[in-house]
């Protein structure tokens, strides 16, 4: 009987687990730290490789036909719309963890987490693999 039980329970926590990565997949808008402002559209989606990823799809102020001038490597030049800022993400208790998010206006890579919280998603990038070096951006559907 109590194997039952856990059973259930551990099958209930996989499943709300899963249901609040599904829930972060989908189309984001980016909102500046300092101006409240929307900047963009991300589209975050689980790719064939079982990890999860997300590209700039729209820019909601300035011109649309920007490139990454700041961006090293591959990266540099590249349109902004199109660019691939959210890397490698894995699906970890509800949250996603493990990979990596371009700022495109430095140029710079980013460890990244993303998990909701009331209905809005939390991006926060880090200098450290932990987390605690970095800053939270919340993003709105």
């Amino acid at each position: 009987m109590k194997k039952t039980v856990l059973t259930a329970v551990l099958g209930l926590m996989t499943m709300a687990a899963c249901a609040q990565v599904n829930q972060i997949v989908g189309d984001w808008k980016t909102v500046d730290d300092k101006t409240g402002e929307k900047k963009s559209v991300v589209h975050i989606f689980k790719a064939t490789d079982g990890l999860y990823y997300g590209k700039i799809i729209d820019l909601l102020k300035g011109p649309k036909d920007c490139v990454c001038i700041a961006c090293e490597g591959a990266d540099n030049g590249k349109p902004i719309i199109g660019l691939q800022i959210i890397r490698g993400m894995k699906e970890e208790n509800g949250e996603l963890v493990g990979g990596h998010v371009l700022d495109p206006e430095s140029g710079k890579m980013y460890y990244a987490k993303l998990y909701l919280k009331d209905g809005k998603l939390v991006l926060r990038g880090s200098l450290d693999k932990k987390g605690m070096l970095g800053r939270n951006q919340i993003w709105v559907r």
